[in-house]
């Protein structure tokens, strides 16, 4: 191992040394000018005469709302995934268009790293999956095991170079698929909402590692996020998408913003600032106050708790006999008219609970009983719930069963900030639109038991409030929502009860309030 080693090293000498000197002074490594794209079908256009420039090796931030053109203008820069429409102007990387690039150059000139890694593994282990796309650019087995070896020391994969993908946590699948991606040096590193499906401790990890193959390879980092904050310590500069078009932002310190609310009764602009319980601040809202009151009330006299929609009992599951357990002995009960939340670490069970929630999954032991009779799963994919061609029949599958019109659909589109994408395919809308559409749809069939994996996933603040609203209604009119997620803020501000799962099995259950109180590390 120690010959891999030294090959590793020297070769990761090497490529720095060549990205060092490919480099131009002054010469930016993405320029685009006077852009426009419209998506096939669609009369408006998503870039309209945008202009962009970035410098060579900057760790680059790019920002704006949900639909606003961010994942489209990335993956203009990557022909194998641009999208299907009209584009009009100049694309540059390194000074090459990239539309006349051959897929291998492309693959050592733009990396490309997906929201969700399941999107982009293909392969049933690491080394398989390392070595998948040196494979097919044509690279000699040789030089293809130093290029691995030299990616997995430096991420420190050497324990789980052999393992499945599929038995890997999401913080590891996300790592994978950038060392999978940059195995193939690239000197441009694209990135769309990476860390939306990694928990804080996972995110920080991977902010590191793409904070080193920045500074240390010399690789231009551009990424594409709702949730700036964590990266601004890495970021050299940061661009904002509004109406089409691309603006550099002076300072950074303008996506250090104070925290807002997401539920009525505070101002928008004027949240409390982070770290600080929504509550504590000024005018936090009647909303707080009787979320709190009402995940508090347990054992208190003369206050009877809603009947409890799922209860599980004594349940264990595991995915194979040969596996590990899952689930092991778990206890959990969840209450009709309240939102309860499901924290923990990447590969800790939430999914897997939500499954077994939802039907989809049986349990090798124990009890699940659902008292609820309509009940509604939207998946950590969204596209696994989209069959149609178009937005509106999307919306519309499930109409005669459910008993809804197409008034009743397009009423849904503008609650949701989708009005006007009717027509729009569903796979060309933006990571958060589809978020939203598989939402809207689940919300047509009215059902009584709502369970929700990483809700928020690619949601501006905007969408964000939405989705709040939405579920704070259906709480109201006596549904039981349980939502799986990361996204901590969302989870202190809406969620009513917040239960962590640790090794197999609820680590604790407590009012979102008390939770957060005395958490050392899982903090929004």
């Amino acid at each position: 191992m120690s010959g891999l080693r030294e090959n590793g090293l020297r070769e990761n000498g090497l490529w720095k040394r060549e990205l060092r000197e490919s480099s131009h002074e002054g010469a930016p490594a993405i320029e685009v000018r006077d852009c426009s794209f419209t998506y096939t079908g669609s009369s408006e256009p998503v870039l309209t005469h945008a202009d962009w420039s970035v410098p060579e090796g900057a760790f680059a931030l790019l920002v704006g709302a949900t639909g606003s053109g961010k994942s489209t203008l990335l993956s203009l820069l990557k022909p194998e995934i641009s999208p299907a429409g009209a584009c009009s102007g100049e694309l540059c990387v390194l000074g090459e268009d990239p539309r006349a690039l051959s897929v291998g150059e492309s693959a050592r000139r733009v990396g490309y790293v997906f929201q969700s890694p399941d999107n982009q593994i293909v392969c049933e282990t690491v080394w398989h999956e390392m070595a998948f796309g040196l494979e097919n650019l044509g690279t000699s087995q040789g030089e293809m095991r130093r290029l691995v070896a030299e990616t997995c020391y430096f991420f420190g994969m050497e324990d789980w170079l052999h393992a499945s993908c599929d038995e890997l946590s999401g913080g590891r699948k996300q790592l994978l698929a950038l060392a999978a991606t940059l195995v193939m040096k690239p000197r441009v590193l694209l990135l769309d909402e990476p860390t939306a499906q990694l928990d804080p401790i996972a995110e920080k990890n991977f902010l590191h590692a793409l904070f080193r193959v920045n500074r240390e390879l010399g690789c231009t980092v551009v990424v594409a996020t709702h949730a700036p904050r964590p990266m601004l310590d890495y970021a050299t500069c940061a661009y904002r998408m509004e109406g089409g078009r691309v603006e550099e932002l002076a300072c950074l310190d303008e996506l250090s913003e104070r925290r807002q609310l997401l539920v009525p009764g505070g101002a928008p602009d004027e949240g409390c600032a982070y770290g600080e319980r929504p509550g504590e601040g000024a005018g936090a809202g009647e909303e707080v106050a009787l979320r709190e009151s009402s995940a508090s009330c347990e054992g208190v006299r003369g206050i009877t708790r809603p009947a409890a929609a799922v209860r599980l009992e004594r349940a264990w599951f595991r995915y194979d006999r040969a596996g590990s357990w899952v689930l092991r002995g778990m206890d959990f009960t969840v209450r009709g008219g309240s939102i309860h939340a499901l924290v923990g670490g990447n590969g800790c069970g939430k999914s897997t609970l939500l499954g077994i929630m939802a039907g989809t999954l049986k349990l090798q032991r124990g009890t699940c009983r659902i008292e609820r009779a309509a009940k509604a799963l939207l998946p950590q994919d969204p596209r696994a719930l989209f069959v149609a061609e178009t937005v509106l029949d999307e919306l519309m599958e499930w109409s005669r069963a459910a008993g809804y019109e197409g008034a009743d659909a397009l009423a849904m589109l503008e609650r949701l900030g989708l009005a006007g994408l009717e027509r729009r395919h569903p796979y060309d809308l933006s990571g958060g639109q589809q978020q939203l559409l598989a939402l809207g749809k689940l919300l047509l069939v009215k059902p009584e038991l709502l369970l929700l994996d990483e809700p928020t996933k690619g949601l501006d603040m905007e969408a964000r409030r939405s989705l709040a609203s939405a579920l704070i209604e259906l709480r109201g009119r006596g549904v039981a929502v349980v939502m799986a997620t990361h996204d901590l803020d969302f989870v202190e501000q809406v969620a009513d009860t917040v239960s962590m799962l640790f090794d197999g099995e609820i680590a604790c259950t407590e009012p979102s309030g008390e939770f957060f109180e005395g958490n050392v590390y899982y903090r929004p």
